[in-house]
């Protein structure tokens, strides 16, 4: 981290969703086309634990002790990842903020660096088929191809169609009860973020049960009015 400075005009937008909404593939997928950098909880705390910055030092100890990192350590890291050169034409925030606590910080970090959250997309989803299309995913433990249940079956079943693998993996937590739990976690803790976001006037929401090309057009014309 080279304390380069990011300019202060740099947008910054929020992907929400609850777990299979696809928030990490259009992610990437915006990266690409609008020069935006995603920025996940996840990567912001191995890299921030690998570069032995002062945040990230707090964070491994927690984490050593088997405990969760707070909001405040996430915050500080956050700070560092803003400041440095490649975010300055914007950024992707998936998987932060998850509460209205969390927001709330956010937006204190952000208007001390003269930014906003330029948008916060919602991406709309519909339960019952959240649990049909998670729940019935699994890949091929040779090649890592993904497939579906009823959406991308294998031509043979129990051979893959890339590397004719016949061992097929599912993810544990991918069942359909776990998945209703993780969907109930989302409603009740990070789907108040949508009126938080809608207060602001900063909320656009896009439906994301389609194909993921035609999400993304959607997500194109957001970014491209949030970031003009």
């Amino acid at each position: 981290m080279d304390g380069s400075k990011t300019p202060v005009t740099a947008p910054v937008l929020i992907l929400l969703g609850p777990p299979g909404a696809g928030k990490g593939t259009q992610a990437r997928m915006l990266e690409d086309r609008h020069g935006l950098v995603q920025l996940s909880t996840g990567d912001l705390l191995r890299a921030a634990v690998a570069a032995g910055t002062e945040a990230g030092q707090r964070a491994k100890a927690v984490m050593e002790a088997g405990n969760l990192v707070s909001d405040e350590i996430v915050i500080a890291i956050l700070r560092d990842r803003l400041a440095e050169a490649d975010c300055a034409q914007g950024v992707i925030l998936d998987g932060f903020p998850r509460t209205t606590v969390q927001a709330e910080a956010l937006d204190v970090l952000l208007q001390a660096n003269g930014q906003r959250i330029n948008a916060a997309i919602s991406l709309e989803v519909e339960d019952d088929a959240m649990v049909a299309r998670i729940s019935g995913r699994f890949t091929c433990g040779g090649c890592g191809e993904g497939y579906h249940d009823s959406f991308k079956p294998t031509a043979k079943p129990g051979v893959c169609d890339h590397c004719g693998g016949t061992e097929m993996k599912r993810r544990a937590d991918d069942n359909a009860e776990t998945v209703a739990q993780r969907l109930a976690a989302y409603h009740a803790q990070t789907a108040p973020l949508i009126d938080y976001y809608a207060s602001q006037g900063a909320l656009s929401r896009i439906p994301a049960m389609g194909a993921i090309d035609e999400i993304a057009t959607a997500l194109d014309s957001v970014v491209a009015q949030a970031t003009a």
